[in-house]
């Protein structure tokens, strides 16, 4: 039985991040795609937030662990995986507010924008599936909240890349796994990407070779499929 045990979504990028990590780690790990099986009791026993990615592994207290940017750090902290997530409190600190900002800030606009376009389930009390919206309304939101990234990915730049050619310095760190994995999704809109994102992309994939490029085919495939003519 492998070390790490993954139950994933192979079409998301919150999963992505963590296939990426363990690949560009070299850990010994096991996935499972529970694809339309995250309602099933067993699944339930062991992830109530019915929540991807999951790991199962011995050293967890509970057994069980869920949240892309928690499972990273905590592998990185259990396999010694300084390069990709510093010891050093200051450069932790920039990193851990980088993850932070990303998934309460970037990500909840980048869902709104693409959740519609890729077919993913809405979250309650969003304009998307509320049962009086017309289809303007919903257009509107889902075009608000493209607009709306521009503002935290400029934040990306100036601040937490801020002329280096990564968050983590001179390589990728799980920030920028999870940065670069995070906006792979904007494919599906066709975002108008500023150029330093392009190159910071093309930069991380580069860094990492097939431990993203592999994983990333899945959700890229995806994309694919759903802006393929019907």
């Amino acid at each position: 039985m492998a070390e790490n045990t993954l139950s994933i979504l192979t079409p998301s990028v919150n999963n992505l991040t963590v296939r990426i990590l363990v690949r560009a780690a070299g850990l010994d790990f096991e996935e499972r795609d529970v694809w339309g099986k995250k309602d099933e009791p067993g699944f339930i026993d062991k992830d109530p937030a019915q929540l991807t990615p999951l790991l199962e592994e011995e050293g967890l207290p509970n057994g069980s662990l869920w949240e892309s940017c928690a499972i990273m750090a905590y592998l990185c902290d259990k396999h010694g995986l300084d390069h990709l997530y510093p010891k050093d409190i200051g450069e932790r600190a920039v990193i851990n507010s980088a993850m932070f900002y990303l998934v309460g800030t970037l990500y909840p606009h980048l869902a709104r924008a693409t959740y519609p376009v890729l077919g993913f389930p809405q979250y309650a009390g969003e304009v998307a599936i509320a049962p009086d919206a017309s289809d303007a309304m919903r257009a509107r939101a889902r075009e608000d909240a493209e607009a709306a990234l521009a503002q935290p990915l400029e934040a990306f730049h100036t601040f937490y890349i801020d002329g280096k050619q990564f968050i983590g310095g001179d390589g990728p760190s799980i920030a920028d796994i999870r940065l670069a994995a995070t906006l792979e999704f904007l494919r599906a809109i066709d975002y108008d990407f500023p150029a330093w994102a392009e190159e910071y992309m093309s930069a991380v994939e580069a860094s990492l070779g097939n431990a993203y490029s592999e994983p990333a085919g899945d959700v890229r495939g995806y994309i694919a499929s759903v802006k393929a003519p019907a």
